[in-house]
C-alpha cells in the first residue's frame, strides 16, 4: 500500500494519535462517573442558563439571582454552569437560599473562571458531557438572555424532548422582550415551512418574573410529583 490511504487519499493516522484517541475515552468515562455519583442526590433541581458576560449590577444579573434564590427555598437545587455572569448569579441565588448550588464547570482556553457560590463544584473537558448532566436529573429549564452557549443549550432540551429522548419537563424563558424575535422566527419561519410543528411552541412559556419561574413548574408537576416515572426513568437511562 502506499504512503497513503488507498481509500481517503489522506497519510495513515500517526500511532501516537491514535493512542491519546483511544485513552480518551476514560477521561470521558470519569467525567459522566463522578457527574452520576455526586448529582444523583440533588433531587428535585433545575437546570439555569444565561450569559457569562452580565455584569452584576445589570438587571438580568438581579433577575437570576432572586430567581435561584425563590427556587432555592422553594426546595430546587439550582445547576448553573459555575461561570461569571448570568451563571454566577444563579449560584449566588441559590446559595443564599436552603437548597445546594451547583456549577457545571466548564475549561475553556479562555473567558471562564469558576465562581465562588458553589456547595457542589464539577469541572467538566468536554462540552457533551457536561451537557448530559444538565438534562439527567433536571426538573426544570430556566433559560435567562444569553449568547451562543445559552441558545445551544436550549436547542438541545427543545430537541431532546420533542423527539422524546428525554421527559417532558418545563422549558421557560425569563425576559419576553429578549426572546420575542426569536420566538417569532420560530413561529413565522420554522413553522411556517414546516421544519416544526405548531405545538412545538407548547414546548416552552416565556415568564417575567422570579416568582412565575416557581409557579410554572409547581404548576407542572401538580398531579405527578418530581419524580420521574418508569417510563421516563428508562427514557434518561438511555440520554
Amino acid at each position: 500500500m502506499s504512503s497513503h490511504d488507498k481509500f481517503t487519499g489522506r497519510a495513515p493516522i500517526n500511532d501516537s494519535l491514535m493512542t491519546r484517541e483511544s485513552w480518551k475515552i476514560f477521561q470521558v468515562m470519569a467525567e459522566f462517573v463522578e457527574g452520576f455519583e455526586r448529582l444523583a442526590q440533588i433531587k428535585p433541581s433545575v437546570s439555569m442558563f444565561g450569559s457569562a458576560r452580565t455584569p452584576a449590577d445589570h438587571p438580568w444579573y438581579e433577575l437570576a439571582e432572586e430567581t435561584a434564590r425563590q427556587l432555592s427555598e422553594a426546595g430546587f437545587s439550582v445547576v448553573s454552569g459555575g461561570g461569571p455572569g448570568i451563571m454566577e448569579a444563579a449560584n449566588k441565588g441559590a446559595y443564599r437560599g436552603k437548597a445546594p448550588s451547583i456549577g457545571l464547570n466548564i475549561q475553556l482556553p479562555a473567558e471562564q473562571g469558576g465562581n465562588d457560590y458553589q456547595d457542589i463544584s464539577l469541572n467538566f473537558r468536554h462540552f457533551f458531557s457536561r451537557k448530559v448532566m444538565f438534562v439527567k436529573y433536571a426538573s426544570a429549564y430556566v433559560v435567562l438572555p444569553g449568547g451562543f452557549g445559552t441558545l445551544d443549550e436550549l436547542a438541545e432540551i427543545l430537541t431532546l424532548v420533542q423527539t422524546g429522548k428525554t421527559r417532558r419537563i418545563p422549558i421557560i424563558l425569563v425576559h419576553g422582550t429578549f426572546w420575542q424575535g426569536l420566538i417569532d422566527w420560530f413561529r413565522d419561519k420554522l413553522v411556517g415551512e414546516g421544519t416544526i410543528n405548531a405545538e412545538d411552541m407548547d414546548l416552552f412559556r416565556v415568564v417575567e418574573h422570579p416568582g412565575e419561574v416557581v409557579t410554572a413548574i409547581f404548576d407542572h408537576y401538580e398531579h405527578r410529583g418530581f419524580e420521574p416515572s418508569a417510563r421516563e426513568r428508562e427514557i434518561l437511562l438511555d440520554l
